[in-house]
């Protein structure tokens, strides 16, 4: 069974009356990865996406969803359009009932769904991106993340295979920017599809598992990020810029350092690259731990107490649900995003880390921190929160923030 889930073939396509937009584009997407669309504006990126769910009808070439070439009859369209949701740049044009609740209900109740399904679905997906409580508020007194979340909530409502985000960061600040992008990467660890389109290669660049750079409706460069946006001369003719740790390490191994064939996606690779082409390591001290706390299973009342008992200590959260936690329970973070390889980079200084979590990405901790400790060949524990708030298995404080 193919593990492709959209696909485009020699797809074209030309505005009325206008230029043509897309100019023969072919590739693939398959289940459960992030994919970035990146390109300047008027790129193509939007245009190609509106393809994705039938709202757009190449002028020639076959979109495929799942092996199957996409049909554009009602019934079809409309099957599409449950099983791919597509979040809007503005969520303004997204967001057309009167409350928070009747929004979200909206897709739901256009698919047949009785009135307790409805209810259940609305729940879910507000709880979903952190929205819980806001069933009776008017969607335009809400903030543009706030706006951003109802609309995505919306799509989520319907639980679609594959979401599609046309520029999601759009409009906001960089804490909000941050907290989007985390939610996509929660939503992805639940098994959903992510496509966003931007024009940003710093948002693109560690996040997404490929990127496919696109210039006048071509494609210039499909493939891992570090590839897809290595090439300087491909990155000029699609009017970008290289992404700064990219361009850090190949002015590093201009200069005769060894660098490795996989290029940095973050500050924790930098720094391990750094160190290694200065004979440095982090082995020198003992290496600080770190305690994850799924706040879907454990004793989150327990947690101030025994955040007390352990200072000092550097608190992130990862995902929506846990920073909410942490809010209930006073509790200052540190790292709101990226939390991990910050934790990692404080363990390298034998400082001792708490993550909050939820239940889809608590196995990310582990996953990736064993990655890093058999490239690195340094041993960082993880140990689980002990739900009964006892300290006994937990080591000793560390000597500073």
């Amino acid at each position: 069974m193919s593990n492709i889930i959209l696909e485009a073939r020699d797809i074209r396509y030309r505005y009325p009356r206008g230029m043509e937009a897309i100019r023969g584009v072919s590739f693939h997407i398959r289940k459960g990865e992030k994919i970035a669309l990146v390109g300047p504006n008027g790129a193509g990126k939007s245009t190609l996406m509106l393809m994705f769910n039938g709202m757009l009808r190449p002028d020639s070439g076959t979109m495929l969803f799942d092996d199957v070439p996409i049909r554009y009859d009602k019934a079809s369209l409309r099957t599409l359009r449950r099983r791919v949701g597509f979040v809007l740049q503005n969520p303004d044009r997204q967001i057309i009932a009167p409350t928070v609740y009747q929004d979200v209900a909206f897709g739901p109740a256009n698919l047949g769904y009785d009135e307790e399904a409805v209810r259940q679905a609305v729940t879910l997906a507000l709880r979903q991106v952190g929205l819980e409580g806001f069933e009776s508020r008017p969607p335009h007194l809400l903030s543009d993340g706030e706006k951003k979340r109802v609309a995505i909530a919306g799509v989520l409502a319907m639980d679609p295979d594959v979401l599609v985000f046309d520029e999601p960061t759009s409009s906001l600040d960089p804490s909000g920017s941050e907290d989007i992008m985390e939610l996509l990467d929660e939503l992805n660890q639940e098994g959903k599809t992510i496509v966003i389109s931007t024009h940003d290669v710093e948002l693109a660049y560690p996040w997404a598992h490929r990127a496919i750079l696109l210039t006048d409706g071509r494609i210039l460069q499909e493939d891992v990020p570090d590839i897809a946006f290595g090439n300087p001369e491909l990155i000029r003719m699609a009017h970008l810029s290289m992404p700064t740790l990219l361009e850090i390490a190949n002015e590093l191994k201009k200069r005769g350092f060894p660098v490795p064939d996989q290029k940095p996606r973050s500050v924790l690779d930098m720094v391990q690259l750094i160190e290694s082409s200065a004979g440095r390591s982090s082995e020198d001290s003992a290496p600080g731990t770190i305690t994850v706390c799924n706040v879907d299973r454990d004793r989150i009342d327990s947690l101030p107490a025994w955040v007390d008992a352990h200072a000092p200590l550097a608190i992130g959260a990862m995902g929506t649900r846990a920073k909410q936690c942490a809010a209930q329970e006073g509790l200052e973070l540190e790292f709101t995003y990226g939390v991990i390889d910050k934790c990692i980079l404080r363990a390298l200084r034998g400082r001792n880390s708490l993550i909050l979590t939820t239940g889809s990405m608590a196995g990310r901790v582990s996953v990736r921190v064993e990655a890093y400790c058999r490239e690195s060949g340094i041993t960082i524990p993880v140990h689980p929160f002990d739900t009964n708030g006892e300290t006994d298995n937990f080591p000793p404080p560390d000597g500073g923030g």
